[in-house]
């Protein structure tokens, strides 16, 4: 039976991501550095690498930081799915500049996804998973407890779809994703529905 834990195995990660994409709500590093902080414990990863073609124990790991974001693109780890396997995840800061503000993408990719059982929806084009969807809505509720942040949306490859100046405070009616919205510093979970 295939790992969907195992680094070496590029099956893992392949397929694209289902992201929890947070809103940093600034492009200054240091809040950069305290969301992935948030995140990265909120979801419980274990180890943080910088390198998917090698496994944990055959690299050195790296600090979990907006400075090794910056360095290596993306960090990476393992973390336990809410079916109980674990399987690879990573990170990956999408940086705004002076214009809008930075997005902290925090993924499993579907191709650990599919070997772990995660069961899911195939609209035809995407992936949608209400079991991934809750328990990502959970780890960003953690998070924003630790750290707040503008908004953040659950799905595949969310990042960016839309932003909290957008939204104005309010969930959308119908949603294809799942979103986290703070309204007067109480974070509501809107989820996908249609």
């Amino acid at each position: 039976m295939s790992n969907p834990a195992s680094f070496r195995d590029q099956s893992n990660w392949a397929d694209g991501f289902y992201e929890l994409a947070i809103e940093v709500g600034s492009t200054d590093d240091a809040r950069i550095q305290e969301v992935l902080g948030a995140v990265w414990s909120a979801a419980g990863v274990q180890g943080c690498f910088a390198f998917r073609d090698r496994e944990p124990e055959e690299q050195e790991p790296v600090s979990c930081s907006a400075a090794s974001l910056a360095e290596y693109g993306h960090l990476r780890g393992q973390v336990r799915l809410p079916t109980g396997r674990p399987a690879v995840c990573g990170c990956v800061a999408i940086r705004g500049g002076d214009e809008s503000s930075d997005w902290l993408d925090f993924y499993v990719p579907v191709g650990a996804l599919s070997k772990a059982g995660i069961a899911y929806w195939d609209g035809g084009s995407f992936f949608r998973s209400a079991v991934m969807d809750d328990w990502l809505a959970a780890v960003g509720a953690r998070a924003f407890r630790r750290t707040p942040f503008s908004l953040a949306v659950i799905g595949f490859e969310v990042s960016g779809c839309t932003d909290a100046a957008t939204l104005a405070g309010r969930l959308p009616e119908s949603r294809g994703i799942g979103y986290l919205l703070p309204l007067d510093g109480v974070l509501h979970y809107g989820a996908a529905n249609d």
